[in-house]
């Protein structure tokens, strides 16, 4: 069907419509008539139908187009076709008669109406009228002032992991106003009410894990600055914008489905008619698994929200029940080497309670968390782990009881089997029970062998007094004010996803799943006890991580690139260490006083080329400085403690030629880098002794402390050269990424060789773009300036930080191709 102008009658399926002004420009920015809108609503129909059918539809109609006055309608008018179905809703004063959208026509007929934005609720009628519990849940993610997107995309993959630790599967939708919505399907056996109430607890476990980027509360004198959660939408009285309904806006966009790697893309923006429908015929509908399930409720195979947890909890109201009888009914003994006892469990009388904190690295990775409690392992999954800062709360989505020989168990669950995926322990030891309120609250104090003794403290979501009606199993688990003594430093911080996985052997782990543990700046004048705190030197190259395989190396930088063609020497770490494994380390080159000097490693970084290379290895020869271990001979061993880890670096690899392990500095802090300030090294590296290996994770169990003040930067455009430099490059404009944008922090014109300016007129050549990739530049300096996409870092060195947050005479040292812009953090200055 084609757009067309005045008043012509068509046949859409088995009904006849009459169309109107189809000529009418809605959109005045785009030309966007409603013609044009028609015949996107039929063309969108077939994925659009199965999210709104059965549903109340509330309309909100622009029949001057956009810029007119907008109309919000949820009647059905007298003047409808009487085919179009509907259902009666009697609210306190009056009933309203709504709407269904069950086919084309009538889709086709709201469209005719200019009715540009359709809006449902997140539970459907039944078949005589009913209102149905929620068959999905939504979290409306909306931007505040001086947010956007990226702020909601951080949001959405914080929402992601509280999601799946609850067993939902939450899909994104760029909403085509400003923010992101995140549907999840429900199995439709909870009321509104309850899942409202669940959904506001997530968004208050957001904002306590964001404070200041998340808000919960409906204050909108709050909202600048921040994402607000918008929870309240899963109320039975609330509607949300339909998958694949228009928005009146000043363009034509649209509620889409996204999916996550899109989300987490850069440039991501809200999407138009004619996008989503050429993603739609390409790719299908991304959000269908929420629709195909919501209109399964009801079916015996249709949970979606681990449904048996509410006849478990109805279960556990029964004298005499068989606490195990849950956990049987999901494992087959022949198939998993889990242990499955066939009686039912008897509380054990002799000694002290257990606990287990149990790594599992499953579809969802996530920590088990398990208490003795009569005859059997109480359990909770934490999709964030257990919490270190008591002002903090994290999820714990109670699971069914586990046998008491759970609690040693490690091991892999074969594929296919529920709960697939590796076990490993984290913590396990005694505990002391202070208060046990079945359903509502636990407290105890844990003794573990390997993280010491923290006093913790179990609520559910519901509240104290309210827990017991089965409907759901979610709490908050946290971490008391009040805290026993404890053994020296944690020997891991409290579990969190991404601080150090456990494989089931080195031969399973390839390169690029390995990322290097990152250390902490550090302000003011730190103090480290020896006792707890190892040192080393700061070595002044390039990080990367090495693994050793079958006698080759592979070498990799920490955001990933492959560097092994570019520094063929390292080689000789496949003789030197005595085992296949992975290794970290940077790699560095000496100056004529045998000194780390990143100036000269500037000659081989980049270079792939057999010729090339060899060329520069004969001036630039390298080095690889070894200084922690994650795997040896098939062990993993990053949940081992630094001390642990550094035999073990120590007893493998034999350490020679151009590979060394350079030793841990034998004293204090302050011996320790006055010694690297006598070296005229870049400083020191404070470690703690018990501290795991965080993968891929910037920890405060590593802290790094500088004598100079040195800066990675993301380079944002270029000013004209004068004198020699003329007709070249004189100054760099840099950045470093901010909350709002790439803040920019001053130009550097200092430090620079003459082929340096070659090189570097080279790479931004390609770079070219018309705008500023700042947040802000002061006039003076964008006078005249030529802006580059901003996809490249590089380090100065400085002096301070100036009171408006500039670089106070900085020097380049050279490109960083082993950083991305998203590395980049602002470092302390040497006075601060």
């Amino acid at each position: 069907m084609s757009p067309v102008s005045r008043r012509t009658t068509v046949q859409v399926g088995d009904r006849r419509i009459a169309l109107s002004n189809t000529d009418k420009v809605l959109y005045p920015e785009s030309g966007t008539t409603k013609g044009q809108v028609i015949a996107y609503y039929e063309r969108v129909a077939p994925w659009m139908i199965p999210h709104v059918k059965d549903r109340p539809v509330t309309r909100k109609r622009w029949a001057n187009g956009v810029d007119g006055k907008v109309f919000f309608e949820k009647n059905l008018p007298d003047s409808a076709p009487d085919w179009i179905r509907h259902h009666t809703i009697a609210h306190r004063e009056h009933d309203t008669e709504y709407p269904v959208v069950d086919d084309l026509p009538t889709l086709v007929w709201m469209a005719q109406q200019a009715a540009l934005e359709l809006h449902v609720p997140q539970w459907r009628f039944g078949p005589r009228g009913g209102q149905q519990h929620p068959d999905r849940l939504v979290l409306d993610l909306d931007p505040g002032e001086g947010v956007g997107l990226p702020e909601c995309v951080e949001v959405a993959v914080a929402a992601r992991e509280l999601l799946q630790g609850m067993g939902l599967d939450p899909y994104p939708v760029t909403s085509g106003s400003k923010g992101i919505h995140l549907y999840a399907a429900l199995d439709g056996r909870s009321t509104a009410q309850h899942v409202s109430e669940v959904a506001h607890e997530l968004a208050r476990a957001l904002e306590q894990d964001l404070p200041d980027l998340v808000l919960s509360s409906m204050s909108r004198a709050e909202r600048a600055g921040k994402v607000f959660v918008d929870w309240s939408q899963n109320n039975g009285n609330k509607t949300t914008i339909a998958p694949y309904s228009l928005r009146g806006r000043d363009r034509p966009t649209v509620a889409a489905p996204r999916t996550w790697d899109e989300l987490t893309s850069r440039g991501l923006a809200q999407l138009t008619l004619d996008e989503v429908l050429d993603r739609l015929e390409e790719r299908g509908d991304r959000l269908h698994p929420v629709a195909s399930a919501s209109l399964s409720v009801g079916r015996p195979d249709s949970g979606h929200w681990d449904g048996d947890r509410t006849q478990r909890a109805n279960d556990a109201e029964q004298p005499g029940r068989d606490r195990l009888a849950a956990y049987r009914a999901k494992r087959d003994a022949s198939k998993t080497p889990e242990p499955v006892p066939e009686d039912a469990p008897t509380v054990r009388k002799d000694g002290t309670p257990t606990f287990v904190v149990q790594e599992h690295h499953a579809t969802r990775d996530h920590y088990d968390f398990r208490l003795e409690h009569d005859g059997v392992l109480v359990s909770w999954a934490l999709p964030k782990g257990e919490p270190t800062d008591p002002g903090k709360n994290h999820l714990a989505v109670q699971t069914e009881d586990h046998p008491l020989e759970y609690g040693g168990f490690e091991g892999t669950i074969p594929h296919g089997e529920y709960g697939a995926g590796t076990v490993t322990i984290w913590d396990d030891g005694t505990y002391e029970l202070e208060k046990w309120r079945e359903g509502e609250e636990v407290i105890v104090t844990l003794h573990g062998r390997t993280n010491g003794n923290r006093r913790l403290a179990l609520l559910h979501t519901r509240g104290r007094g309210r827990g017991k009606d089965g409907d759901e199993k979610n709490w908050l688990i946290h971490r008391t004010k009040e805290q026993p003594s404890r053994t020296p430093d944690e020997g891991g911080a409290a579990p969190s996803r991404g601080s150090g996985s456990a494989s089931d052997g080195a031969g399973a782990t390839t390169p690029t799943e390995r990322r290097p543990m990152l250390a902490s700046p550090v302000s003011g004048t730190p103090s480290f006890d020896p006792d707890a705190w190892a040192f080393e030197m700061k070595w002044d190259g390039v990080r990367a991580l090495a693994t050793v395989r079958d006698g080759a190396v592979t070498l990799r930088s920490r955001n990933g690139n492959d560097l092994t063609a570019q520094y063929p020497e390292l080689q000789e770490l496949a003789d030197r260490a005595g085992v296949d494994g992975v290794f970290d380390g940077e790699v560095v080159a000496l100056d004529d006083a045998g000194r780390p000097s990143f100036q000269r490693l500037q000659d081989r970084m980049g270079l792939t080329r057999k010729r090339e290379v060899d060329a520069a290895r004969a001036t630039a020869p390298v080095h690889f400085l070894l200084f922690d271990v994650l795997e040896a001979d098939g062990h993993d061993l990053v949940r081992l403690g630094y001390d642990a880890r550094r035999d073990a670096l120590t007893t493998v690899v034999d350490a020679g030629g151009a590979i060394e392990v350079p030793p841990a500095f034998d004293g204090d802090f302050d011996a320790a880098l006055a010694e690297s300030a006598r070296l005229r090294l870049e400083g020191v590296v404070a470690k703690k002794r018990r501290s795991r290996y965080a993968e891929g994770r910037r920890s405060e169990s590593w802290v790094k402390v500088k004598h100079l003040a040195a800066q990675e930067v993301v380079v944002g455009g270029w000013k004209p050269g004068a004198g020699r430099r003329a007709g070249g490059i004189g100054s760099l404009l840099l950045g470093v990424p901010g909350p709002d944008g790439l803040e920019y922090v001053g130009k550097v014109g200092t430090g620079f060789r003459d082929r340096d300016l070659d090189e570097i007129a080279d790479v931004l050549r390609s770079r070219v773009r018309k705008t500023s990739p700042f947040v802000d530049v002061p006039r003076p300096d964008a006078r005249d300036a030529h802006w580059v996409r901003a996809d490249r870092v590089g380090e100065v060195v400085f002096a301070e930080w100036t009171a408006d947050g500039r670089l106070r005479q900085p020097s380049w040292r050279g490109w960083r191709p082993d950083k991305d812009p998203d590395d980049v953090v602002r470092e302390a200055g040497p006075d601060t």
